[in-house]
């Protein structure tokens, strides 16, 4: 398999992980379960920027499950999306995880970036360079 880093500079390869963003994010990224959309509104989970949902207080059992079950589902999508890609299953987590906190974290819910403290959104969120 030929590493499409080594031909491309790596800003090229990152343009073109967010250019596909919108159509290949999968439709449940934000959670469209009732027990999540009321766990998110309640400060208890949040996007991280790993691509992932995770918790930003202790679950309840069923949002646990509820988080775990999306959390599957977005790993399988991602792992589709990253071959079709020739990419690694965690950069194109990654790249889904910095469009989601920057398009689809509304104020008042909370995120994670790499550092893995949760905070509540007001306003831009800073991300990383990593984020393209």
């Amino acid at each position: 398999m030929i590493d499409i880093k080594m031909k491309w500079p790596k800003g090229i390869i990152k343009a073109a992980l967010f250019i596909g963003l919108s159509l290949a994010v999968p439709s449940f990224a934000q959670g469209g379960d009732d027990i999540l959309q009321s766990a998110i509104a309640n400060g208890v989970i949040g996007e991280k920027i790993d691509g992932y949902m995770g918790f930003a207080q202790t679950p309840p059992p069923a949002v646990k499950t509820a988080v775990d079950a999306l959390n599957i589902k977005r790993r399988a999508a991602y792992t589709s999306e990253a071959a079709k890609r020739g990419v690694t299953v965690e950069e194109w987590a990654v790249a889904v995880g910095c469009k989601t906190l920057a398009s689809r974290v509304q104020n008042g819910q909370f995120y994670a970036l790499s550092d893995g403290k949760w905070q509540k959104k007001n306003g831009l969120i800073a991300l990383p360079s990593t984020c393209g």
